[in-house]
């Protein structure tokens, strides 16, 4: 029976903690991951603005071939949505959709994820000239993380999490674009 209490003692004590660190956790984040690609920096942007590009590169497409994919709109327009469904928990379901286009610079998505759990967060590409030649594509991350939630971010480390994921996809974008 003492030992019944001491369990439900230190898991009441875990959501305490919890909790408190919610409270000074920050409710945003960003993260960003960056490659050098040898190609000028119209060629990158021009193939980074269509959604159905990222199946070639992007960690989270190439994990599940067998994910239903359906697409709206135009590819490369504002407005166009790219909807995913599949049955691997890494993926999930949901939709990213183009709601800004800054020509040759800046693509920026917004996605909605329904599952594994239901969120709303901002992505975008931005390209720049290094020189004629080559270019550096940042591919970003950015949303809000509600309370208690947020405590996770001192919890769990995202950065690393998601930042593999960037960053091997941004390797297989480079691969793809200097063949």
């Amino acid at each position: 029976m003492k030992w019944i209490k001491r369990i439900i003692f230190l898991i009441l004590m875990i959501i305490a903690a919890v909790l408190i660190i919610g409270v000074f956790a920050p409710k945003k984040f960003k993260l960003e991951r960056s490659v050098e690609i040898s190609l000028p920096k119209d060629s990158v942007y021009n193939y980074l603005k269509f959604l159905k590009n990222q199946d070639q590169f992007s960690v989270w497409a190439r994990q599940d071939p067998k994910m239903k994919k359906t697409y709206t709109g135009i590819d490369g327009t504002i407005g166009f949505v790219s909807a995913w469904e599949s049955k691997d928990e890494n993926v999930g379901t949901g939709s990213m959709e183009i709601v800004k286009l800054t020509p040759g610079e800046r693509i920026d998505m917004h996605l909605r994820f329904k599952v594994p759990f239901e969120n709303e967060d901002d992505a975008y590409f931005e390209t720049s000239s290094i020189n004629e030649k080559n270019t550096r594509v940042i591919w970003g991350f950015e949303g809000n993380s509600p309370y208690p939630w947020n405590a996770l971010t001192y919890l769990l480390n995202f950065d690393e999490m998601i930042g593999k994921d960037l960053d091997g996809g941004l390797k297989k974008l480079k691969s793809v674009l200097e063949k």
